[in-house]
């Protein structure tokens, strides 16, 4: 979630090597990989060692060999025969399949290969150091290594939590078509107009926090969060209003596709949280965020400016949803996505915009 933003230590993962481009991989290798390659270092304050980059492009309709490869690279003690394989399909922006040899799963690597000309939506290269900051942290995995359209990490044990998880407060601690341009680009000025006057702080957000993307270890009563490709400085209100859409999932179990919402085929806007769900909710953030009691007044103000910034985050989605579905590989209705998106930014818009902020 949301965290105040401060500057970068010279010593932090944040200064991840970066080189001059190499022919087979953009970001740096171990130094003595980086020597050999003549890729320079530039100049500038002392850098975190680099984490390794494999020259290597991992085909994403047969992800299996490709990721061997980099698991032989990367556990070079493992016996091939050995290695055992697990495609998770609840993501539809990347391809994702885990590598281990234990039944337990405690020594796991998660190879992730991106999708389908992604880049259009993520800067790749912020993603890398927002994993190595959050990393550095205690927020992230282990990232192991990149390679040319992806990259490899740690497993995060735990249970990624449901739509019913998020409401309980233990853990708080297509009916139209796309609309026409000219609409959109008014929705915009609207909203790059009105949302700055709510003065949200700009902090680094997670930018999107659907239930798959936080796991919950019981064993040690702590949630973490999961996948910072859209991570970044962003307004505070924004971080929260967005994880309060995805409230709307279901939880579908075992379909092959459980997106983006967690279930966008059968999302109920009924299930987006009621005004008392997120005054606690809010509150038990401020009350986190400042390390004291917050008056009802504070409350009052984040709860404005997060239903406003929710209609930010349903626009947001539906432009992504509409760009993937003219470039993305995976087998997902992108374009009814974006419909449902849409439809619910209209329909809310009257009430939210009518919201006041206290006095």
């Amino acid at each position: 979630m949301a965290v105040p933003p401060s500057a970068p230590l010279p010593c932090s993962p944040f200064y991840l090597r970066r080189q001059a481009p190499c022919p087979q991989c953009s970001w740096g290798m171990e130094e003595k990989a980086a020597a050999g390659a003549g890729c320079r270092e530039p100049p500038g304050p002392p850098r975190a060692a680099a984490v390794p980059c494999f020259g290597i492009s991992v085909d994403q309709d047969d992800i299996l060999p490709g990721a061997l490869h980099l698991i032989r690279e990367l556990r070079p003690h493992w016996k091939p025969q050995q290695v055992r394989t697990k495609r998770f399909t609840d993501g539809i922006t990347n391809k994702l399949v885990a590598c281990y040899v234990e039944e337990d799963m405690r020594d796991c690597v998660l190879v992730r290969v991106y999708g389908e000309r992604t880049e259009l939506l993520v800067d790749r290269e912020s993603e890398v150091r927002n994993f190595q900051l959050l990393r550095a942290h205690g927020c992230a995995p282990k990232l192991y290594c990149t390679f040319q359209n992806g990259l490899c990490y740690e497993y995060m044990r735990g249970m990624a939590l449901g739509p019913e998880h998020i409401r309980e407060p233990r853990l708080f601690s297509l009916s139209a078509d796309v609309p026409e341009v000219e609409v959109l680009e008014r929705e915009l000025a609207w909203l790059k107009e009105h949302l700055p006057q709510l003065d949200s702080p700009v902090v680094f957000c997670h930018n999107d926090l659907l239930c798959k993307n936080i796991i919950y270890d019981s064993t040690k009563g702590h949630v973490r969060f999961i996948d910072y490709e859209y991570a970044g400085y962003n307004y505070q209100a924004f971080d929260i209003g967005n994880h309060f859409n995805e409230f709307a999932a279901l939880n579908l179990g075992s379909l092959p596709s459980c997106p983006r919402c967690a279930g966008v085929n059968e999302v109920d806007y009924c299930r987006y949280p009621a005004r008392e769900t997120q005054l606690q909710w809010l509150r038990y953030y401020l009350q986190a965020q400042k390390g004291m009691a917050v008056t009802p007044r504070e409350v009052e103000r984040l709860y404005v400016q997060v239903n406003k910034f929710a209609l930010a985050s349903h626009f947001f989605w539906a432009l992504w949803a509409l760009i993937q579905s003219q470039f993305s590989t995976i087998d997902f209705n992108f374009l009814r996505y974006a419909v449902i998106r849409f439809n619910q930014y209209f329909k809310v818009k009257p009430q939210v915009s009518a919201l006041e902020m206290p006095k």
